[in-house]
C-alpha cells in the first residue's frame, strides 16, 4: 500500500533518462535504456590499474550514464545505487570474479557532511546484497582533498589522491580477496591509492569495480 502511494505521488522514472516508469514493476531503466545504453564489451569493461588484479565497469562514462552518475552523486538520488550495482553484479558474474568481501572507496568526513551519504559505500553495500558476500568499512580518507573530477591531469590526479587512504584494521585484510568500490573510474588514480593501501596490509587479491568508465 505504502509503495502504491509513492508511486503515486513520486512516479518512477528511468535513473537515465527519466522517462516516466509504469508503477509495480519494480524497475528503475526503461526499455530503451536497457537496449540503448553505451554498454562497454567483455574486453573493453576490464582495466589495468596499479596494485588490482583488475578493474571491471559495465558502462561507458558518456550521455545518459554521465548524466545520471551527477544527479546520483550531487543530486541526491540515492536510489540509483541499486540499478548500478544490478549492471556491476552482472558484469562482475560474466567475468568470473570471486572475491571474499566488498568495500569502497570512502569520502573524506567533510565531503561526507557537505554531501550526506557516500556515493560509493550506498553502492558497494547494494552490491554486497547481490553477491551475497559482507560488505565491510575498511578504508578511510585521512584528509580533505580536491575533487578528481576537476583535475584533467593525470599525474595531478595521482599526486592528489597519494598518501590519502589508510587501513582501518590490517587484520581484517590480510590473505583476504577484496572488491573495492567506487561510482565512477577515469585514470584509476583513486583506485590505485586505495589498493596499494588494501596491498600493502595484506591483502592477497584486490579486484576494482565501479559503475561507469571514460575509457
Amino acid at each position: 500500500m505504502i509503495d502504491r502511494i509513492l508511486d503515486f505521488f513520486y512516479p518512477p522514472r528511468c535513473a537515465f533518462c527519466r522517462t516516466l516508469l509504469r508503477t509495480g514493476t519494480g524497475l528503475w531503466v526503461c526499455p530503451s535504456c536497457l537496449e540503448k545504453l553505451p554498454r562497454l564489451t567483455r574486453d573493453e569493461q576490464r582495466r589495468d590499474v596499479p596494485h588490482t588484479e583488475l578493474v571491471l565497469a559495465p558502462l561507458r562514462y558518456e550521455g545518459v550514464v554521465r548524466e545520471s552518475l551527477l544527479r546520483y552523486k550531487f543530486g541526491g538520488l540515492t536510489a540509483y545505487a541499486a540499478v548500478y550495482a544490478e549492471f556491476l553484479a552482472k558484469c562482475i558474474d560474466e567475468n568470473g570474479i570471486s572475491c571474499d568481501s566488498i568495500t569502497w572507496v570512502p569520502l573524506s568526513r567533510r565531503r561526507l557532511r557537505q554531501r550526506g551519504y557516500d556515493q560509493a559505500r550506498l553502492i558497494a553495500e547494494e552490491l554486497a546484497k547481490r553477491l551475497g558476500l559482507p560488505c565491510e568499512r575498511l578504508l578511510v580518507k585521512r584528509r580533505h582533498t580536491r575533487p578528481q573530477s576537476g583535475i584533467s591531469d593525470r599525474e595531478k590526479r595521482k599526486n592528489n589522491a597519494a598518501g590519502v587512504y589508510a587501513i582501518l584494521n590490517a587484520e581484517r585484510v590480510k590473505g583476504k580477496r577484496v572488491l573495492l568500490v567506487d561510482d565512477i573510474v577515469t585514470t584509476g588514480a583513486t583506485l590505485a591509492s586505495c589498493a596499494g593501501v588494501l596491498a600493502d596490509a595484506g591483502c592477497a587479491a584486490v579486484f576494482g569495480a565501479a559503475a561507469a568508465t571514460r575509457s
